[in-house]
Protein backbone atom coordinates (compact mmCIF):
# COMPACT_ATOMS: atom_id res chain seq x y z
CA UNK A 1 0.00 0.00 0.00
CA UNK A 2 1.16 3.55 -0.74
CA UNK A 3 2.80 4.92 2.43
CA UNK A 4 1.05 8.30 2.22
CA UNK A 5 -2.32 6.63 1.83
CA UNK A 6 -1.59 4.26 4.71
CA UNK A 7 -0.57 7.17 6.97
CA UNK A 8 -3.79 9.05 6.17
CA UNK A 9 -5.84 5.95 6.87
CA UNK A 10 -4.22 5.47 10.27
CA UNK A 11 -4.62 9.19 11.06
CA UNK A 12 -8.35 9.04 10.32
CA UNK A 13 -8.84 5.89 12.38
CA UNK A 14 -7.41 7.70 15.39
CA UNK A 15 -9.25 10.97 14.76
CA UNK A 16 -12.82 9.67 14.25
CA UNK A 17 -13.10 7.48 17.34
CA UNK A 18 -15.96 9.65 18.63
CA UNK A 19 -17.97 9.10 15.41
CA UNK A 20 -19.37 5.58 15.43
CA UNK A 21 -20.69 5.76 11.87
CA UNK A 22 -17.36 6.77 10.32
CA UNK A 23 -15.33 4.55 12.63
CA UNK A 24 -17.34 1.55 11.54
CA UNK A 25 -16.96 2.63 7.93
CA UNK A 26 -13.17 2.36 8.20
CA UNK A 27 -13.16 -1.17 9.56
CA UNK A 28 -12.45 -4.23 7.45
CA UNK A 29 -11.40 -2.39 4.29
CA UNK A 30 -9.26 -3.97 1.59
CA UNK A 31 -6.10 -2.23 0.41
CA UNK A 32 -7.93 -1.23 -2.78
CA UNK A 33 -10.83 0.28 -0.80
CA UNK A 34 -8.44 2.19 1.47
CA UNK A 35 -6.61 3.54 -1.55
CA UNK A 36 -9.84 4.73 -3.18
CA UNK A 37 -10.86 6.59 -0.02
CA UNK A 38 -7.51 8.32 0.58
CA UNK A 39 -5.57 8.63 -2.66
CA UNK A 40 -6.86 12.16 -3.24
CA UNK A 41 -8.96 14.99 -1.87
CA UNK A 42 -12.46 15.56 -3.19
CA UNK A 43 -12.22 18.08 -6.01
CA UNK A 44 -13.63 21.52 -5.28
CA UNK A 45 -14.85 23.24 -8.44
CA UNK A 46 -17.60 25.59 -9.58
CA UNK A 47 -20.12 23.03 -8.35
CA UNK A 48 -18.32 22.72 -4.99
CA UNK A 49 -17.86 19.20 -3.63
CA UNK A 50 -19.61 16.04 -4.68
CA UNK A 51 -18.77 12.48 -3.74
CA UNK A 52 -19.75 9.17 -2.20
CA UNK A 53 -20.73 9.23 1.46
CA UNK A 54 -18.28 7.70 3.92
CA UNK A 55 -15.00 8.13 5.77
CA UNK A 56 -11.91 9.38 3.97
CA UNK A 57 -10.47 12.38 2.15
CA UNK A 58 -12.17 11.24 -1.06
CA UNK A 59 -15.58 10.98 0.57
CA UNK A 60 -18.38 13.25 1.78
CA UNK A 61 -18.47 13.36 5.58
CA UNK A 62 -18.63 15.92 8.40
CA UNK A 63 -14.87 16.44 8.26
CA UNK A 64 -14.63 17.14 4.54
CA UNK A 65 -17.67 19.40 4.89
CA UNK A 66 -16.17 21.24 7.88
CA UNK A 67 -12.83 21.67 6.09
CA UNK A 68 -14.50 23.02 2.94
CA UNK A 69 -16.60 25.39 5.04
CA UNK A 70 -13.47 26.70 6.76
CA UNK A 71 -11.91 27.33 3.35
CA UNK A 72 -14.95 29.23 2.07
CA UNK A 73 -15.14 31.22 5.32
CA UNK A 74 -11.49 32.25 5.09
CA UNK A 75 -12.03 33.27 1.47
CA UNK A 76 -14.99 35.50 2.40
CA UNK A 77 -13.36 37.02 5.46
CA UNK A 78 -10.25 37.68 3.37
CA UNK A 79 -12.20 40.28 1.41
CA UNK A 80 -11.97 42.57 4.45
CA UNK A 81 -15.59 43.60 4.67
CA UNK A 82 -17.05 44.59 8.02
CA UNK A 83 -20.10 42.36 7.90
CA UNK A 84 -20.27 38.85 6.51
CA UNK A 85 -23.27 36.59 6.06
CA UNK A 86 -24.10 33.31 4.38
CA UNK A 87 -27.30 31.40 3.61
CA UNK A 88 -27.53 27.61 3.80
CA UNK A 89 -30.09 25.13 2.47
CA UNK A 90 -30.26 21.35 2.21
CA UNK A 91 -32.31 18.64 0.53
CA UNK A 92 -33.48 15.14 1.48
CA UNK A 93 -30.23 13.27 0.96
CA UNK A 94 -28.57 11.15 3.62
CA UNK A 95 -26.80 13.41 6.16
CA UNK A 96 -27.87 16.61 4.36
CA UNK A 97 -29.25 18.21 7.53
CA UNK A 98 -26.16 17.10 9.52
CA UNK A 99 -23.84 18.58 6.91
CA UNK A 100 -25.86 21.81 6.77
CA UNK A 101 -25.67 22.28 10.52
CA UNK A 102 -21.96 21.38 10.53
CA UNK A 103 -21.31 24.01 7.86
CA UNK A 104 -23.43 26.55 9.74
CA UNK A 105 -21.46 26.01 12.95
CA UNK A 106 -18.13 26.38 11.15
CA UNK A 107 -19.20 29.58 9.39
CA UNK A 108 -20.54 31.09 12.59
CA UNK A 109 -17.31 30.14 14.31
CA UNK A 110 -15.43 32.19 11.74
CA UNK A 111 -17.62 35.21 12.45
CA UNK A 112 -20.15 35.00 9.64
CA UNK A 113 -23.83 35.49 10.38
CA UNK A 114 -25.58 32.34 9.17
CA UNK A 115 -29.10 32.16 7.74
CA UNK A 116 -30.25 28.53 7.66
CA UNK A 117 -33.48 27.16 6.23
CA UNK A 118 -35.19 25.20 9.04
CA UNK A 119 -36.51 22.57 6.63
CA UNK A 120 -35.35 21.00 3.41
CA UNK A 121 -35.79 23.37 0.47
CA UNK A 122 -35.23 23.41 -3.32
CA UNK A 123 -31.82 24.56 -4.50
CA UNK A 124 -33.26 27.66 -6.24
CA UNK A 125 -34.64 28.77 -2.87
CA UNK A 126 -31.01 29.05 -1.72
CA UNK A 127 -30.23 31.38 -4.61
CA UNK A 128 -33.33 33.37 -3.66
CA UNK A 129 -32.23 33.64 -0.02
CA UNK A 130 -28.72 34.83 -0.97
CA UNK A 131 -30.15 37.59 -3.14
CA UNK A 132 -32.94 38.69 -0.83
CA UNK A 133 -30.96 38.54 2.42
CA UNK A 134 -28.01 40.28 0.73
CA UNK A 135 -25.60 37.54 1.73
CA UNK A 136 -21.94 37.31 0.78
CA UNK A 137 -22.34 33.68 -0.21
CA UNK A 138 -24.59 30.65 -0.04
CA UNK A 139 -24.28 26.88 0.33
CA UNK A 140 -26.71 24.11 -0.48
CA UNK A 141 -26.14 20.51 0.60
CA UNK A 142 -27.25 18.34 -2.31
CA UNK A 143 -26.02 15.88 -4.90
CA UNK A 144 -28.82 16.83 -7.28
CA UNK A 145 -29.93 13.72 -9.20
CA UNK A 146 -26.99 11.42 -8.33
CA UNK A 147 -27.61 7.97 -6.80
CA UNK A 148 -28.35 7.68 -3.08
CA UNK A 149 -24.74 6.97 -2.08
CA UNK A 150 -23.73 10.53 -3.06
CA UNK A 151 -24.03 13.90 -1.39
CA UNK A 152 -22.57 17.27 -2.29
CA UNK A 153 -21.81 20.84 -1.27
CA UNK A 154 -22.54 23.65 -3.76
CA UNK A 155 -21.30 27.18 -3.16
CA UNK A 156 -22.93 30.37 -4.46
CA UNK A 157 -21.66 33.91 -4.77
CA UNK A 158 -23.43 37.07 -3.60
CA UNK A 159 -25.26 37.28 -6.94
CA UNK A 160 -27.09 34.01 -6.31
CA UNK A 161 -25.12 32.17 -9.02
CA UNK A 162 -22.79 29.27 -8.43
CA UNK A 163 -19.27 30.52 -7.88
CA UNK A 164 -16.94 31.28 -10.78
CA UNK A 165 -13.93 29.19 -11.76
CA UNK A 166 -11.56 31.82 -10.33
CA UNK A 167 -13.38 31.83 -7.00
CA UNK A 168 -13.46 28.04 -6.90
CA UNK A 169 -9.72 27.83 -7.52
CA UNK A 170 -8.96 30.42 -4.84
CA UNK A 171 -11.17 28.58 -2.34
CA UNK A 172 -9.64 25.21 -3.22
CA UNK A 173 -6.17 26.61 -2.57
CA UNK A 174 -7.29 27.75 0.88
CA UNK A 175 -8.96 24.40 1.61
CA UNK A 176 -5.74 22.60 0.78
CA UNK A 177 -3.95 24.69 3.40
CA UNK A 178 -6.58 23.89 6.03
CA UNK A 179 -6.05 20.85 8.27
CA UNK A 180 -8.67 18.20 8.91
CA UNK A 181 -10.28 17.70 12.29
CA UNK A 182 -10.33 21.30 13.52
CA UNK A 183 -12.81 21.65 16.35
CA UNK A 184 -16.37 22.22 15.14
CA UNK A 185 -18.27 24.76 17.30
CA UNK A 186 -21.52 23.71 18.95
CA UNK A 187 -24.50 24.41 16.69
CA UNK A 188 -27.06 24.76 19.48
CA UNK A 189 -24.93 27.29 21.34
CA UNK A 190 -24.43 29.44 18.25
CA UNK A 191 -28.14 29.25 17.45
CA UNK A 192 -28.99 30.36 20.98
CA UNK A 193 -26.56 33.28 20.69
CA UNK A 194 -28.22 34.42 17.46
CA UNK A 195 -25.10 33.88 15.36
CA UNK A 196 -27.06 31.25 13.45
CA UNK A 197 -30.56 32.33 12.48
CA UNK A 198 -33.32 30.24 10.95
CA UNK A 199 -34.78 31.70 7.76
CA UNK A 200 -38.37 32.71 8.36
CA UNK A 201 -41.49 31.33 6.74
CA UNK A 202 -42.09 34.69 5.08
CA UNK A 203 -39.06 34.27 2.80
CA UNK A 204 -40.27 30.87 1.65
CA UNK A 205 -43.67 32.38 0.92
CA UNK A 206 -42.06 35.24 -0.99
CA UNK A 207 -40.07 32.76 -3.08
CA UNK A 208 -43.22 30.82 -3.95
CA UNK A 209 -45.07 34.05 -4.80
CA UNK A 210 -42.31 35.08 -7.21
CA UNK A 211 -42.29 31.60 -8.74
CA UNK A 212 -46.04 31.80 -9.32
CA UNK A 213 -45.70 35.28 -10.86
CA UNK A 214 -43.50 33.85 -13.62
CA UNK A 215 -46.51 32.01 -15.00
CA UNK A 216 -49.50 34.05 -13.84
CA UNK A 217 -48.45 36.92 -16.08
CA UNK A 218 -49.36 34.74 -19.06
CA UNK A 219 -52.78 33.78 -20.42
CA UNK A 220 -53.65 30.17 -19.61
CA UNK A 221 -57.31 30.20 -20.77
CA UNK A 222 -58.26 27.49 -18.29
CA UNK A 223 -57.00 25.78 -15.14
CA UNK A 224 -58.82 22.55 -15.97
CA UNK A 225 -55.79 20.31 -15.89
CA UNK A 226 -55.42 16.93 -14.20
CA UNK A 227 -51.88 16.39 -12.91
CA UNK A 228 -49.70 13.68 -11.42
CA UNK A 229 -46.64 14.97 -9.60
CA UNK A 230 -43.64 13.22 -8.07
CA UNK A 231 -40.89 14.92 -6.06
CA UNK A 232 -38.89 11.65 -6.26
CA UNK A 233 -38.59 11.60 -2.44
CA UNK A 234 -36.85 14.97 -2.60
CA UNK A 235 -37.29 18.59 -1.57
CA UNK A 236 -39.92 19.72 -4.06
CA UNK A 237 -43.18 18.58 -2.48
CA UNK A 238 -44.12 21.58 -0.39
CA UNK A 239 -43.03 24.39 -2.70
CA UNK A 240 -44.28 22.85 -5.93
CA UNK A 241 -47.72 21.89 -4.61
CA UNK A 242 -48.16 25.26 -2.89
CA UNK A 243 -47.17 27.11 -6.06
CA UNK A 244 -49.54 25.04 -8.19
CA UNK A 245 -52.38 25.63 -5.75
CA UNK A 246 -51.79 29.38 -5.71
CA UNK A 247 -51.92 29.36 -9.51
CA UNK A 248 -55.25 27.55 -9.51
CA UNK A 249 -54.16 23.99 -10.23
CA UNK A 250 -55.89 21.93 -7.57
CA UNK A 251 -56.35 18.55 -9.30
CA UNK A 252 -52.92 17.20 -8.36
CA UNK A 253 -52.20 13.60 -7.39
CA UNK A 254 -48.80 13.02 -5.78
CA UNK A 255 -47.17 9.63 -6.31
CA UNK A 256 -47.57 8.16 -2.78
CA UNK A 257 -44.40 6.02 -2.76
CA UNK A 258 -42.27 9.05 -3.74
CA UNK A 259 -44.08 11.74 -1.77
CA UNK A 260 -42.10 11.98 1.44
CA UNK A 261 -38.39 12.90 1.67
CA UNK A 262 -36.15 9.83 1.74
CA UNK A 263 -32.46 9.97 0.88
CA UNK A 264 -32.41 6.24 0.15
CA UNK A 265 -34.72 6.78 -2.84
CA UNK A 266 -36.20 3.28 -2.42
CA UNK A 267 -38.28 3.30 -5.62
CA UNK A 268 -35.78 5.02 -7.93
CA UNK A 269 -32.11 4.28 -7.14
CA UNK A 270 -31.10 6.89 -9.72
CA UNK A 271 -33.53 9.76 -8.98
CA UNK A 272 -33.11 11.62 -12.24
CA UNK A 273 -36.22 12.88 -14.08
CA UNK A 274 -34.26 12.56 -17.34
CA UNK A 275 -34.57 8.76 -17.25
CA UNK A 276 -37.74 6.73 -17.71
CA UNK A 277 -37.02 4.30 -14.88
CA UNK A 278 -37.25 7.09 -12.26
CA UNK A 279 -40.67 8.05 -13.63
CA UNK A 280 -42.13 4.54 -13.78
CA UNK A 281 -44.53 4.95 -10.83
CA UNK A 282 -45.62 8.37 -12.03
CA UNK A 283 -46.23 7.14 -15.56
CA UNK A 284 -48.32 4.27 -14.25
CA UNK A 285 -50.37 6.62 -12.05
CA UNK A 286 -50.84 9.08 -14.92
CA UNK A 287 -52.36 6.34 -17.03
CA UNK A 288 -54.52 4.96 -14.20
CA UNK A 289 -55.94 8.38 -13.27
CA UNK A 290 -56.31 9.67 -16.82
CA UNK A 291 -54.11 12.67 -16.01
CA UNK A 292 -53.18 15.21 -18.67
CA UNK A 293 -49.60 15.61 -17.51
CA UNK A 294 -46.89 14.07 -15.34
CA UNK A 295 -44.47 16.39 -13.57
CA UNK A 296 -41.32 15.11 -11.84
CA UNK A 297 -38.70 17.16 -10.00
CA UNK A 298 -35.30 15.84 -8.97
CA UNK A 299 -34.29 15.62 -5.28
CA UNK A 300 -33.17 19.26 -4.99
CA UNK A 301 -36.01 20.46 -7.24
CA UNK A 302 -34.03 22.41 -9.79
CA UNK A 303 -34.86 20.12 -12.74
CA UNK A 304 -38.26 19.13 -14.13
CA UNK A 305 -39.22 16.12 -16.24
CA UNK A 306 -42.59 15.69 -17.95
CA UNK A 307 -44.70 13.17 -19.81
CA UNK A 308 -48.07 13.32 -21.58
CA UNK A 309 -50.54 10.59 -22.57
CA UNK A 310 -50.60 9.25 -26.12
CA UNK A 311 -53.40 6.78 -26.80
CA UNK A 312 -52.96 3.91 -24.37
CA UNK A 313 -49.37 4.90 -23.67
CA UNK A 314 -47.34 8.00 -22.94
CA UNK A 315 -44.72 10.30 -24.40
CA UNK A 316 -41.74 11.64 -22.49
CA UNK A 317 -40.91 15.26 -23.30
CA UNK A 318 -37.14 15.66 -23.54
CA UNK A 319 -35.24 18.56 -22.02
CA UNK A 320 -34.54 20.01 -25.45
CA UNK A 321 -38.17 19.66 -26.50
CA UNK A 322 -39.35 21.41 -23.34
CA UNK A 323 -36.91 24.25 -23.95
CA UNK A 324 -38.31 24.72 -27.45
CA UNK A 325 -41.92 24.46 -26.23
CA UNK A 326 -41.37 27.01 -23.47
CA UNK A 327 -39.64 29.49 -25.78
CA UNK A 328 -42.40 29.18 -28.37
CA UNK A 329 -45.14 29.52 -25.75
CA UNK A 330 -43.59 32.50 -23.98
CA UNK A 331 -43.13 34.30 -27.28
CA UNK A 332 -46.71 33.61 -28.35
CA UNK A 333 -48.08 34.88 -25.07
CA UNK A 334 -45.87 37.97 -25.03
CA UNK A 335 -46.93 38.90 -28.56
CA UNK A 336 -50.61 38.28 -27.82
CA UNK A 337 -50.39 40.54 -24.75
CA UNK A 338 -48.39 43.22 -26.56
CA UNK A 339 -45.59 42.62 -24.04
CA UNK A 340 -42.73 41.42 -26.22
CA UNK A 341 -39.61 43.46 -25.38
CA UNK A 342 -37.88 45.40 -28.13
CA UNK A 343 -34.73 43.25 -27.97
CA UNK A 344 -35.89 39.83 -26.71
CA UNK A 345 -33.20 37.36 -25.72
CA UNK A 346 -33.08 33.69 -24.70
CA UNK A 347 -30.05 31.80 -23.44
CA UNK A 348 -29.12 28.16 -23.96
CA UNK A 349 -26.08 26.02 -23.32
CA UNK A 350 -23.87 24.93 -26.21
CA UNK A 351 -25.04 21.31 -25.86
CA UNK A 352 -28.72 22.22 -26.19
CA UNK A 353 -30.74 21.83 -29.37
CA UNK A 354 -30.08 23.89 -32.50
CA UNK A 355 -33.84 23.88 -33.12
CA UNK A 356 -33.93 26.83 -30.72
CA UNK A 357 -32.46 29.02 -33.47
CA UNK A 358 -35.36 28.21 -35.80
CA UNK A 359 -38.03 29.11 -33.24
CA UNK A 360 -36.17 32.22 -32.14
CA UNK A 361 -35.82 33.45 -35.73
CA UNK A 362 -39.59 33.30 -36.20
CA UNK A 363 -40.17 35.59 -33.22
CA UNK A 364 -37.15 37.86 -33.67
CA UNK A 365 -35.45 36.57 -30.51
CA UNK A 366 -31.68 36.65 -30.10
CA UNK A 367 -30.13 33.40 -28.85
CA UNK A 368 -27.03 33.57 -26.67
CA UNK A 369 -25.01 30.36 -26.34
CA UNK A 370 -23.11 29.73 -23.12
CA UNK A 371 -21.05 26.92 -21.64
CA UNK A 372 -22.71 24.12 -19.71
CA UNK A 373 -23.58 25.33 -16.23
CA UNK A 374 -26.47 27.51 -15.20
CA UNK A 375 -24.17 30.12 -13.69
CA UNK A 376 -23.39 31.21 -17.23
CA UNK A 377 -27.09 31.80 -17.86
CA UNK A 378 -27.24 33.77 -14.60
CA UNK A 379 -24.31 35.88 -15.79
CA UNK A 380 -26.25 36.81 -18.94
CA UNK A 381 -29.18 38.00 -16.83
CA UNK A 382 -26.78 40.10 -14.74
CA UNK A 383 -25.31 41.67 -17.90
CA UNK A 384 -28.81 42.71 -18.97
CA UNK A 385 -29.47 44.16 -15.52
CA UNK A 386 -26.27 46.19 -15.70
CA UNK A 387 -27.60 47.76 -18.91
CA UNK A 388 -31.07 48.31 -17.47
CA UNK A 389 -32.49 45.83 -19.96
CA UNK A 390 -33.47 42.89 -17.77
CA UNK A 391 -36.95 42.90 -19.34
CA UNK A 392 -35.35 41.50 -22.52
CA UNK A 393 -34.74 38.13 -20.86
CA UNK A 394 -37.35 35.54 -21.83
CA UNK A 395 -35.91 32.15 -20.95
CA UNK A 396 -32.75 30.25 -20.14
CA UNK A 397 -32.46 26.50 -20.46
CA UNK A 398 -30.13 23.52 -20.71
CA UNK A 399 -30.89 20.16 -22.27
CA UNK A 400 -30.61 18.38 -18.92
CA UNK A 401 -34.10 19.55 -17.83
CA UNK A 402 -33.08 22.87 -16.29
CA UNK A 403 -35.09 26.06 -17.04
CA UNK A 404 -35.46 29.59 -15.71
CA UNK A 405 -38.16 31.99 -16.90
CA UNK A 406 -37.26 35.01 -14.77
CA UNK A 407 -34.24 36.55 -13.07
CA UNK A 408 -35.66 36.37 -9.55
CA UNK A 409 -33.22 33.53 -8.89
CA UNK A 410 -29.97 32.77 -10.70
CA UNK A 411 -30.16 29.02 -10.99
CA UNK A 412 -32.47 26.61 -12.75
CA UNK A 413 -35.77 26.47 -10.90
CA UNK A 414 -38.09 23.48 -10.75
CA UNK A 415 -40.82 25.38 -8.90
CA UNK A 416 -41.49 28.26 -11.28
CA UNK A 417 -40.95 25.95 -14.26
CA UNK A 418 -43.52 23.46 -12.96
CA UNK A 419 -46.12 26.20 -12.80
CA UNK A 420 -45.24 27.55 -16.25
CA UNK A 421 -45.38 24.08 -17.79
CA UNK A 422 -48.84 23.58 -16.30
CA UNK A 423 -49.97 26.96 -17.66
CA UNK A 424 -48.74 25.92 -21.09
CA UNK A 425 -50.34 22.46 -20.90
CA UNK A 426 -53.66 24.02 -19.88
CA UNK A 427 -53.44 26.50 -22.76
CA UNK A 428 -53.00 23.74 -25.32
CA UNK A 429 -55.56 21.51 -23.66
CA UNK A 430 -58.12 24.25 -24.37
CA UNK A 431 -57.18 23.82 -28.04
CA UNK A 432 -57.60 20.04 -27.79
CA UNK A 433 -53.84 19.37 -27.79
CA UNK A 434 -51.19 17.94 -25.52
CA UNK A 435 -47.64 19.24 -25.27
CA UNK A 436 -46.67 16.34 -27.51
CA UNK A 437 -49.13 17.49 -30.16
CA UNK A 438 -47.69 21.01 -30.10
CA UNK A 439 -44.17 19.61 -30.40
CA UNK A 440 -45.23 17.63 -33.47
CA UNK A 441 -46.54 20.85 -35.02
CA UNK A 442 -43.18 22.50 -34.47
CA UNK A 443 -41.35 19.51 -35.98
CA UNK A 444 -43.62 19.68 -39.03
CA UNK A 445 -42.72 23.34 -39.44
CA UNK A 446 -38.98 23.27 -38.77
CA UNK A 447 -37.94 19.66 -39.37
CA UNK A 448 -37.36 16.85 -36.90
CA UNK A 449 -34.46 17.55 -34.56
CA UNK A 450 -33.38 14.63 -32.45
CA UNK A 451 -30.96 15.19 -29.60
CA UNK A 452 -29.77 12.40 -27.36
CA UNK A 453 -27.02 11.80 -24.84
CA UNK A 454 -24.83 8.85 -23.92
CA UNK A 455 -23.02 8.78 -20.57
CA UNK A 456 -20.08 6.52 -19.83
CA UNK A 457 -18.96 6.07 -16.22
CA UNK A 458 -15.33 5.69 -15.14
CA UNK A 459 -15.39 4.83 -11.44
CA UNK A 460 -12.47 4.39 -9.09
CA UNK A 461 -8.98 5.81 -8.85
CA UNK A 462 -8.13 5.19 -12.52
CA UNK A 463 -11.34 6.63 -13.89
CA UNK A 464 -10.25 10.25 -14.10
CA UNK A 465 -7.04 9.30 -15.92
CA UNK A 466 -9.01 7.24 -18.42
CA UNK A 467 -11.28 10.21 -19.12
CA UNK A 468 -8.30 12.51 -19.65
CA UNK A 469 -6.81 10.02 -22.10
CA UNK A 470 -10.02 9.89 -24.13
CA UNK A 471 -10.21 13.67 -24.44
CA UNK A 472 -6.52 13.90 -25.41
CA UNK A 473 -6.98 11.22 -28.08
CA UNK A 474 -9.99 13.01 -29.55
CA UNK A 475 -8.06 16.27 -29.77
CA UNK A 476 -5.12 14.66 -31.49
CA UNK A 477 -6.98 12.25 -33.78
CA UNK A 478 -10.74 12.95 -34.15
CA UNK A 479 -12.93 10.57 -36.22
CA UNK A 480 -12.82 12.11 -39.71
CA UNK A 481 -15.86 10.20 -40.95
CA UNK A 482 -19.10 9.17 -39.24
CA UNK A 483 -21.91 7.18 -40.86
CA UNK A 484 -20.35 7.96 -44.21
CA UNK A 485 -20.39 11.71 -43.50
CA UNK A 486 -17.22 13.76 -43.62
CA UNK A 487 -15.98 15.82 -40.66
CA UNK A 488 -16.15 19.51 -41.60
CA UNK A 489 -15.65 21.46 -38.35
CA UNK A 490 -14.01 20.98 -34.95
CA UNK A 491 -14.70 23.33 -32.05
CA UNK A 492 -12.30 23.00 -29.13
CA UNK A 493 -13.67 25.00 -26.21
CA UNK A 494 -10.55 24.34 -24.15
CA UNK A 495 -8.20 26.04 -26.62
CA UNK A 496 -10.90 28.47 -27.78
CA UNK A 497 -10.44 27.51 -31.43
CA UNK A 498 -12.88 26.64 -34.18
CA UNK A 499 -11.19 24.80 -37.05
CA UNK A 500 -12.78 24.40 -40.51
CA UNK A 501 -11.28 21.32 -42.14
CA UNK A 502 -12.08 22.20 -45.77
CA UNK A 503 -10.26 25.53 -45.72
CA UNK A 504 -7.96 24.94 -42.77
CA UNK A 505 -9.14 28.28 -41.41
CA UNK A 506 -9.20 28.79 -37.63
CA UNK A 507 -11.39 31.25 -35.71
CA UNK A 508 -11.61 32.11 -32.03
CA UNK A 509 -14.50 31.05 -29.76
CA UNK A 510 -15.58 33.86 -27.46
CA UNK A 511 -16.42 31.75 -24.41
CA UNK A 512 -14.56 30.87 -21.20
CA UNK A 513 -12.28 27.87 -21.61
CA UNK A 514 -13.91 24.51 -20.99
CA UNK A 515 -12.91 20.91 -21.68
CA UNK A 516 -15.47 20.36 -24.44
CA UNK A 517 -15.10 19.21 -28.06
CA UNK A 518 -17.66 19.54 -30.85
CA UNK A 519 -17.44 17.70 -34.16
CA UNK A 520 -19.68 18.76 -37.04
CA UNK A 521 -20.25 16.36 -39.93
CA UNK A 522 -21.99 16.74 -43.26
CA UNK A 523 -25.77 16.56 -43.38
CA UNK A 524 -26.62 18.25 -40.08
CA UNK A 525 -24.96 15.64 -37.86
CA UNK A 526 -22.93 16.86 -34.89
CA UNK A 527 -21.33 15.30 -31.81
CA UNK A 528 -20.21 17.07 -28.65
CA UNK A 529 -18.05 15.41 -25.97
CA UNK A 530 -17.39 16.64 -22.45
CA UNK A 531 -16.39 15.15 -19.10
CA UNK A 532 -19.01 15.80 -16.44
CA UNK A 533 -18.08 18.47 -13.95
CA UNK A 534 -19.78 16.68 -11.07
CA UNK A 535 -19.49 12.93 -11.75
CA UNK A 536 -16.84 10.50 -13.06
CA UNK A 537 -18.50 10.39 -16.49
CA UNK A 538 -17.95 11.39 -20.08
CA UNK A 539 -21.07 12.63 -21.82
CA UNK A 540 -21.57 12.50 -25.58
CA UNK A 541 -24.28 14.75 -27.04
CA UNK A 542 -25.63 13.90 -30.49
CA UNK A 543 -27.71 16.09 -32.79
CA UNK A 544 -29.38 14.79 -35.94
CA UNK A 545 -31.87 16.50 -38.24
CA UNK A 546 -34.13 14.59 -40.60
CA UNK A 547 -37.25 15.02 -42.67
CA UNK A 548 -39.21 12.54 -40.56
CA UNK A 549 -39.13 11.05 -37.11
CA UNK A 550 -38.52 7.61 -38.60
CA UNK A 551 -35.37 8.78 -40.37
CA UNK A 552 -34.11 10.46 -37.21
CA UNK A 553 -34.72 7.28 -35.19
CA UNK A 554 -32.67 5.24 -37.66
CA UNK A 555 -29.73 7.61 -37.21
CA UNK A 556 -30.10 7.44 -33.43
CA UNK A 557 -30.02 3.64 -33.47
CA UNK A 558 -26.75 3.71 -35.40
CA UNK A 559 -25.15 6.21 -33.01
CA UNK A 560 -26.43 5.20 -29.57
CA UNK A 561 -24.52 3.24 -26.97
CA UNK A 562 -20.98 2.07 -26.44
CA UNK A 563 -21.14 0.09 -29.68
CA UNK A 564 -22.49 3.07 -31.62
CA UNK A 565 -20.73 4.49 -34.64
CA UNK A 566 -18.95 7.23 -32.68
CA UNK A 567 -18.50 5.87 -29.16
CA UNK A 568 -17.07 2.58 -30.39
CA UNK A 569 -14.17 4.54 -31.89
CA UNK A 570 -13.29 6.48 -28.75
CA UNK A 571 -14.54 4.65 -25.60
CA UNK A 572 -12.20 1.76 -25.02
Amino acid sequence: MDEKVKALYEQWKKAVTDNEELMGDLEGLSDEEIFDRFYRELDFGTAGLRGVLGAGTNRMNVYTVARASAGVAKYIVGKQKKIYSIAIAYDSRINSELFAKTAAAVYAGYGLHVYLYPELMPTPALSYAVRNLHCDAGVVITASHNPAKYNGYKVYGNDGCQITENAAKAIFDIINQTPYFEAIPDFATLLGEGRIEYITKSLREAYIADAVACAKARDARTRSLKLVYTPLNGAGLRCVTEALAKCGFDDVTVVPEQKMPDGNFPTCPYPNPEIKEALALGLDLMQKTGADLLLATDPDCDRVGTAVPVGDGYRLISGNEMGVLLLDYICRQRLAAGAMPSEPMAVKTIVSTDMTYEVAKRYGVRIVDVLTGFKYIGEQIALLEDKGKEENYLLGFEESYGYLCSGFVRDKDGVSTSVLICEMAAYYKAEGKTLGDRMNELYAEFGTYLNFVDSFAFEGSVGMETMKGIMTSLREDPPTELLGRRLTLVNDYLTGESRMLDSGKTEGIDLPRSNVLKFVYEGGLSVMVRPSGTEPKIKIYYTVKADTDEEAQVLQAKLSGKDGAFASLVIR
